[in-house]
């Protein structure tokens, strides 16, 4: 193999291999995004569990009933 080709080839290999790490990076990303999403509406469905509860409700268990 000529010394062109090879050079060639190492250029397109290497391009392969950094479209690769950005694809991944964004991969991560966007993952990293979708569970800040998640965390947020799960603390939003806590906040709003904690607000339908009246003061005092759930503390004393009424055996009587």
């Amino acid at each position: 193999m000529s010394d062109v080709a090879a050079i060639a080839q190492s250029l397109v290999s290497m391009q392969s291999a950094s479209t690769q790490q950005a694809l991944g990076t964004e991969m991560l990303r966007q993952n990293a995004e979708a569970e800040r999403g998640v965390v947020a509406m799960l603390e939003q469905g806590a906040e709003q569990a904690k607000a339908v509860l009246p003061a005092g409700q759930g503390l004393q268990v009424d055996r009587t009933a």
